[in-house]
């Protein structure tokens, strides 16, 4: 039990360094001295983990820190071309919700609730209503959120939906249990590290049909800025502040959303892309980064014009870019091998050499 007793001078002294509401000190504080009391009781020893483990997650929650927003329109849509091609109405949309955040400017206001002050764009962000991109696979939802996390200056954090079959992943459970864990959210928090970061809640649409509706009921909590204030996670058991994440939902479509969360939201269509585009975003956008990820030089793969279209058909009907991705990926693979071999420094692909790298020709 030495090595307990070497850990809890740091932690009263993390304690009183971070910023942690005073009730949770107090709470923490008493945690403290019951392991302290305990720790060379053998039969305590499960106890003390799980008492550890507690107070080391309420220490390492960001409960006052926060990034500085960037609310540059020029540098936004800079990004948001530099990442994605066309998508014009969505990256307008996105564009007038940071014109107001920057017009709002970086005053101060007081909560009429609480003596804090917290700046007016995070009380703006608690009201605005919450961007689901709508669209189907491939169409580029996930990489848009995470843009908008670039374009702000924020942290990102993305929890999965899809399968989800327990409220519980997202709520985390009680701390009587033995396996207990803290829920997805702040788990999310954690990582991030900042109380504003951009959160996508991905593929909302795709949680089990049994659990639906508790989980649904969790996102209203989270998406409501009356009660996500205040959320509070089983295992924490205590309220955290989630007003001022930007929440960013995703779904394939809006029939399986509940209609309390749906009313939460605001859905944006994200369209599918004709051929003409695939081939661009192709070019300009998904080969360069697969030769850059691979280590191979732009100069060392030359694609002739006419293979582009036979690359996406009849390989990309799908309304995204996920089998053209494939198809090009394996190509670079195949080329990255030749090159390590020996067999060549530079390789065009031809119609009469597309069969050699493209497995379905």
């Amino acid at each position: 039990m030495s090595k307990i007793a070497d850990e809890l001078p740091g932690l009263r002294r993390q304690l009183k360094e971070k910023d942690i509401p005073p009730p949770l000190v107090s709470r923490l504080s008493d945690q403290l001295e019951q392991i302290e009391r305990l720790q060379n009781d053998i039969s305590a020893s499960v106890y003390i983990e799980q008492m550890l483990g507690y107070i080391n997650w309420a220490l390492n929650l960001p409960w006052n820190e926060r990034t500085v927003d960037t609310l540059d329109l020029i540098k936004a849509k800079q990004i948001f071309d530099q990442n994605h091609y066309g998508l014009n109405d969505v990256k307008d949309r996105i564009l007038e919700y940071l014109a107001v955040l920057k017009l709002r400017g970086s005053t101060e206001v007081k909560k009429s609730e609480e003596a804090e002050n917290v700046p007016v764009h995070g009380a703006f962000a608690r009201r605005a209503p919450i961007l689901c991109l709508v669209g189907l696979v491939g169409t580029g939802k996930t990489t848009l959120a995470k843009s908008i996390a670039q374009a702000m200056g924020r942290r990102y954090v993305r929890i999965p939906f899809g399968g989800m079959s327990d409220a519980l992943e997202l709520r985390g459970q009680s701390r009587v249990r033995p396996d207990a864990e803290i829920g997805l959210v702040l788990k999310g928090m954690r990582l991030a590290g900042s109380r504003n970061p951009v959160i996508l809640l991905d593929e909302v649409d795709r949680v089990a049909e049994g659990t639906r509706g508790d989980i649904m009921g969790v996102l209203v909590e989270l998406l409501d800025p009356e009660q996500n204030k205040a959320f509070t996670d089983h295992f924490l058991d205590y309220p955290f502040d989630l007003s001022e994440v930007l929440f960013v939902a995703t779904a394939n479509n809006t029939t399986n959303i509940a209609t309390a969360v749906l009313d939460r939201l605001e859905p944006i269509q994200m369209p599918s892309y004709s051929d003409e585009e695939k081939i661009k975003i192709a070019k300009d956008y998904v080969l360069p980064a697969l030769l850059q990820e691979s280590g191979l030089k732009p100069e060392q793969v030359i694609i002739d014009d006419a293979i582009w279209a036979k690359m996406v058909r009849p390989l990309g009907y799908d309304a995204g870019i996920r089998s053209l991705e494939r198809t090009i990926n394996a190509l670079v693979r195949k080329i990255a091998r030749e090159v390590v071999e020996g067999k060549g420094k530079q390789f065009r692909i031809t119609e009469e050499t597309i069969k050699q790298y493209i497995q379905m020709y």
